[in-house]
């Protein structure tokens, strides 16, 4: 099985408990669910378990037609054990209702789970508009989302659609002022977000029934459980609604009806089949067509299931995507493309309502970046990140801000410090930036401190000479090198960087030469529990390396390894095992200060990287790159095991983001440092 690296640990205990039970599974690690695809397609690994969009990016790999991809299993509700599908969208409305098509739902009153949902929103948007009901989804002059809440906007005369329309917090109050009708039938109109007691799947229902609603959109699921009828074809009833949970006014099923999208109606009780707009097929297990005996890879996962349901231990979760409600159930072998076309899925992944080829062109000068940009982009659009992102491959950053002013490119990554000069030569405009999480400046900027332990009798930088030291990193490293170097030189302890060695007797500086001293203290990846693989990763700039990054020079001091440790302020402030009170700062200038004093005891603030685009473009268009990529990195931000924006890349550090990033936001116009930034630059420089 392939596992993203993150859950490492829980596939070695899965190995543990599975052994003594005679089931034979091993694990192969992966950056992250996306590699693991590759692995498995390669046939390096034999199974891995997926989501509906990675189903897609496997029926979209280069390595589809050899690789011979197949979901084996599914996971599927207790609940729902026999149905074909996850959920199963579908319209409903009052009988009376005089409908007869489609078309005819025009100028009605919708109810909707809520934004960027599939039964509520991805799938009655996709098929509306595959019937050529909604129109003008194309209009250069919006962005995807919003030409998306135009077209519902103008064919509904009212809705209740809540959740965040935007990542970006400005762009999603002008949305819900713009949109408003798409508020007005919600509890909270003004509001518009969650919670609401007519948005998700029962509320929807209540937003029909009680709320003078038109048609709901939700699954068929919560239609039975509304109405009081059993939840699939056995014969358990549900709980009958009362008039304190789903169903307060215990309106009757036999007063509404399914709206089919041929414009018939289907009753809504026991025995009739309903009718459906699109179905969201199950997770499952992926394998490929290297693999001879699918029958025992089944009956494996199924024990596999039983057993961790058994121990309700983290991998059964995290590994298999299990939980108390759910099961893996053995289905004939398909292919995900396949499987994603008769679920009616496949156009509701591939949904593109933009300006037609508009894609974000996304610039980058060399190809570890190309290759992160391109899966970056696969995965986020299979996970409904509009605009779709594209990536260009120049020779250089002035390359790229060429392209960018020559309406070659749309965006760009580069660091803080050369914004103000690519904004006077090429007319750039800074729209996101990196953000490092707790311990950051309103923006973004990570103060660079030296931290010793209290009652370790370091009063200066003086006191350091001969100690031992714990760096986040090397030469491009702000707070691990460049700033402690700069301070240093400063107080004449050292004349060149080449002095480090010397003033220090051991250090662990991640990225330097691993025979030398500046290693010494590095430890390797300790984890694997394997010497050897230690001593290859030892002084790694990645994190194969345990003392890499701020976090992991804080780990070195706390092991007692190092006298100080050199990091960004936010590494210190996000370990929560540490008490402030036990640590102390060393100051640039002489003595030492409480941490909370890091503004007059700091080495310099490192300025995040910034996404810019050109100032020349409409504020549509650049409304549109700043909510596609919020979209987009705030997903990953959440959902690392999807794909690792974040962190090391094949083995590099800082590939298109700093590896330390958590998330991005947005920039308005109170961002003011470009020219100090600037300075910083050019007085940091050694």
């Amino acid at each position: 099985m392939c596992v993203p690296e993150i859950y490492w640990d829980d596939c070695i205990q899965m190995k543990v408990d599975s052994s003594k039970k005679g089931i034979p599974i091993s694990c192969i690690s992966g950056r992250d669910r996306y590699e693991c695809i590759d692995k498995v397609g390669r046939k390096e690994a034999d199974v891995v378990a997926v989501d509906p969009e990675d189903m897609y990016l496997a029926a979209k790999h280069e390595l589809a037609s050899r690789a011979q991809y197949n979901i084996v299993e599914q996971i599927r509700t207790k609940e729902e054990a026999d149905s074909q599908y996850r959920y199963e969208a579908v319209a409903v409305i009052h009988k009376n209702l005089k409908v007869d098509e489609p078309q005819q739902l025009k100028g009605l009153r919708s109810c909707h789970t809520g934004i960027g949902r599939n039964v509520g929103y991805k799938i009655p948007l996709t098929k509306l508009s595959a019937m050529g009901l909604l129109t003008d989804l194309n209009s250069p002059e919006y962005s995807s989302r919003e030409n998306e809440l135009r077209a519902l906007s103008f064919f509904f005369k009212k809705a209740c659609i809540v959740g965040t329309w935007s990542p970006d917090p400005k762009i999603n109050q002008r949305l819900k002022e713009t949109y408003s009708n798409l508020c007005a039938l919600c509890e909270k109109p003004e509001v518009c977000d969650y919670p609401d007691n007519f948005s998700g799947y029962e509320g929807a229902l209540r937003c029909l029934a009680q709320n003078v609603g038109d048609v709901a959109w939700t699954k068929v699921i919560y239609v039975r459980r509304f109405f009081g009828l059993s939840t699939h074809e056995s014969n358990d009833a549900a709980t009958p609604a009362t008039t304190t949970t789903a169903n307060p006014l215990k309106v009757k099923a036999s007063d509404y009806r399914y709206f089919c999208p041929d414009g018939t109606k289907v009753p809504i009780d026991e025995k009739t089949q309903p009718c459906t707009w699109a179905a969201r097929p199950w997770q499952g297990y992926m394998s490929n067509g290297g693999v001879a005996d699918i029958d025992a890879v089944q009956r494996e996962l199924t024990q596999l299931g039983k057993l961790g349901e058994e121990k309700k231990a983290g991998w059964w979760k995290n590994l298999l995507l299990l939980s108390e409600e759910t099961l893996s159930v053995a289905t004939s072998p398909i292919d995900p493309d396949q499987h994603l076309k008769v679920a009616k899925y496949l156009d509701v992944i591939e949904r593109n309502f933009g300006a037609p080829e508009r894609n974000a062109r996304w610039c980058v000068y060399n190809k570890k970046a190309v290759e992160k940009c391109r899966a970056f982009s696969k995965a986020a659009f299979s996970r409904d990140a509009r605009p779709r992102f594209d990536c260009i491959l120049e020779k250089d950053e002035d390359a790229c801000l060429k392209a960018l002013q020559d309406d070659g490119a749309d965006l760009l990554i580069m660091s803080g410090e050369k914004v103000e000069e690519a904004m006077k030569n090429y007319n750039v405009k800074p729209i996101v930036a990196e953000s490092y999480g707790l311990g950051e400046t309103e923006y973004s900027e990570r103060p660079a401190v030296a931290i010793t332990k209290r009652g370790s009798y370091i009063k200066s930088l003086r006191h350091l000479k001969g100690k031992n030291s714990c760096h986040s990193g090397y030469k491009e490293d702000f707070a691990g090198w460049i700033a402690p170097v700069h301070a240093m030189r400063n107080v004449r302890l050292i004349s060149a960087p080449e002095d480090m060695a010397e003033f220090f007797v051991k250090s662990c500086v991640p990225g330097a030469e691993r025979d030398s001293s500046l290693c010494s203290l590095c430890i390797g990846n300790l984890a694997s529990k394997d010497e050897n693989l230690a001593e290859m990763t030892r002084c790694s700039s990645t994190e194969a390396e345990d003392y890499k990054g701020g976090r992991g020079a804080l780990k070195c001091l706390l092991d007692g390894k190092g006298h100080v440790a050199f990091i960004p302020l936010t590494a210190f402030r996000q370990e929560n095992t540490t008490k402030i009170t036990d640590f102390n700062l060393v100051c640039p200038n002489g003595g030492i200060a409480r941490i909370d004093d890091w503004q007059r005891c700091n080495f310099g603030l490192e300025p995040p990287r910034v996404i810019v685009s050109f100032a020349g473009k409409s504020p549509n268009a650049l409304e549109e790159l700043t909510h596609g990529v919020l979209a987009a990195s705030s997903l990953f931000s959440e959902h690392p095991d999807l794909l690792r924006l974040f962190g090391s890349w094949a083995g590099q550090s800082n590939v298109l983001f700093k590896d330390e990033t958590l998330t991005l936001k947005s920039i308005d116009n109170s961002w003011n440092r470009w020219k100090q930034w600037a300075a910083l630059q050019r007085e940091y420089e050694y």
